[in-house]
């Protein structure tokens, strides 16, 4: 059994192995790329830096598990299901950061999409110490735990709370955000705005998929900052969702502005496709809340919690849906049995 500063020590350990350049995990990165094209590169590296930077640092991570008073031994370890989703890299590492810290064993069932980097981080920990081994698990199987975290889409959803309805659960559904635009960005703010947008080619519900701009706002500085990201277009499952909504625009003869790699086209749906940003104009900014379901919203960007530019850097209390995954897990395991 590991005891808590053992699992903390671990952690630490995983930071500096993803800090520092090394073969085993440049070649992990590489087949994560090969078997989903749309985690390149640099969009693996921005996760992987999310995450040694808002969820590993030291300081932070001892301060957030203190708050907490996560016992030093966990006599009584529940098995938890983990249903991890496989829209951006490591999408699924903060509710296996939490298991793990929390003393709990976790069976994860992957994305087949994402089924390389979280295996081979495991794989590095129990490396490390063997006992590891003992915690995580992998497995298309999650028959018989105590209770299970799971992330999908609407569809998945209604299955899991089907399934799983007997057990303690969280299930998150799909979610997208929105970021308010009040007209006096300068150009740094707009290209901050355009990595909420962009990043992970707008695959993440932390990715902004709809602004809301004032009554006659000037596109021109935001269609700019776009280019930015032109280089998407050099990616052709990209290029094809554009060319494909691009054309659906035309045939429609719907308006819509473009700098050649972003469409922005005005909707009350705050979900958009691949490609392309909704807008919507807003006269105050108290109405904005009155247009949309908070149930689909993960952040709203440009507000006083959330600034430009962290849609894709959460902290590691800022937790998806809303839900405080430790004290979830905290509360488990401090029932009596």
């Amino acid at each position: 059994m590991l005891n808590l500063q053992q699992r903390i020590h671990i952690i630490n350990e995983i930071r500096n192995y993803i800090d520092n350049p090394n073969s085993s995990w440049e070649d992990a990165k590489r087949l994560a790329f090969e078997n989903n094209a749309w985690f390149i590169p640099e969009f693996i590296d921005n996760a992987v830096d999310n995450i040694s930077r808002y969820f590993l640092r030291q300081p932070d991570l001892n301060n957030w598990i203190q708050r907490y008073a996560i016992p030093e031994e966990n006599l009584h370890p529940l098995h938890i299901g983990i249903t991890m989703a496989g829209n951006i890299p490591l999408t699924g590492f903060h509710d296996f950061l939490c298991c793990f810290l929390t003393g709990n064993r976790q069976t994860i069932k992957l994305s087949s999409k994402d089924n390389i980097l979280l295996r081979h981080l495991a794989n590095t920990m129990i490396a490390l110490d063997e006992k590891v081994a003992d915690y995580i698990h992998f497995s298309d199987s999650l028959k018989g735990c105590d209770a299970y975290i799971a992330t999908g889409s609407n569809n998945t959803a209604r299955y899991f709370e089907y399934y799983f309805r007997k057990y303690p659960h969280i299930i998150r559904k799909n979610r997208t955000s929105i970021a308010i635009v009040k007209g006096n960005e300068t150009a740094t703010d707009l290209e901050k705005l355009t990595d909420d947008v962009c990043l992970y080619f707008g695959l993440g519900c932390r990715n902004v998929t709809k602004i809301y701009v004032p009554e006659k706002y000037d596109f021109s500085a935001l269609l700019d900052a776009f280019r930015k990201y032109d280089f998407l277009m050099d990616h052709h499952k990209y290029k094809h969702n554009y060319d494909y909504q691009l054309t659906l625009h035309i045939l429609n003869q719907k308006y819509y502005m473009t700098n050649g790699s972003t469409l922005l086209t005005e909707a009350p749906a705050v979900f958009s496709p691949i490609s392309v940003l909704h807008y919507e104009y807003y006269s105050t900014p108290e109405k904005i809340y009155e247009t949309f379901n908070p149930e689909e919203i993960q952040s709203i960007i440009g507000s006083e919690t959330t600034p430009m530019g962290a849609a894709q850097s959460p902290r590691i209390d800022d937790y998806a849906d809303g839900i405080d995954t430790l004290s979830f897990l905290q509360e488990l395991n401090t029932k009596p049995a």
